[in-house]
């Protein structure tokens, strides 16, 4: 079981952030288009410093907490998960909270704005 934390972690990640989508309107899976145009980025650059790293023997990864699937130039695959998992879970977090303080906003200009009254 050793051998799966690491995935299990980032199943957990998603399964806690999830539910913003669809408690707070998060709307990151629903934008599919930029979804993958915010995650390519991130996965390029992250994935070449990480296969470097690896190449140069500055950093390796436990046999024993990860399967043991290599992907091209020797990554892991659960540092390919991470570099997909974690940047969604935030993208999903940051929406929750522009989604909440907006939303919060308007709830303030709504109870400040005067009443008026009939002549």
């Amino acid at each position: 079981m050793d051998q799966y934390q690491y995935l299990l972690l980032m199943a957990g990640c998603l399964l806690l952030t999830l539910p913003l989508e669809f408690v707070l309107g998060a709307r990151v899976w629903r934008r599919p288009r930029r979804l993958l145009l915010a995650l390519l980025p991130v996965v390029v650059v992250y994935g070449v410093w990480d296969v470097v790293a690896i190449a140069r023997g500055t950093w390796d990864y436990s046999e024993r907490y990860t399967t043991g699937i290599l992907l091209p130039f020797a990554m892991p695959l659960e540092e390919l998960v991470f570099f997909v998992v974690i940047p969604i879970c935030g993208l999903l977090t940051y929406e929750a909270v522009g989604n909440t303080l907006g939303w919060l906003r308007a709830r303030r200009t709504t109870a400040a704005a005067p009443v008026e009254r009939g002549a």
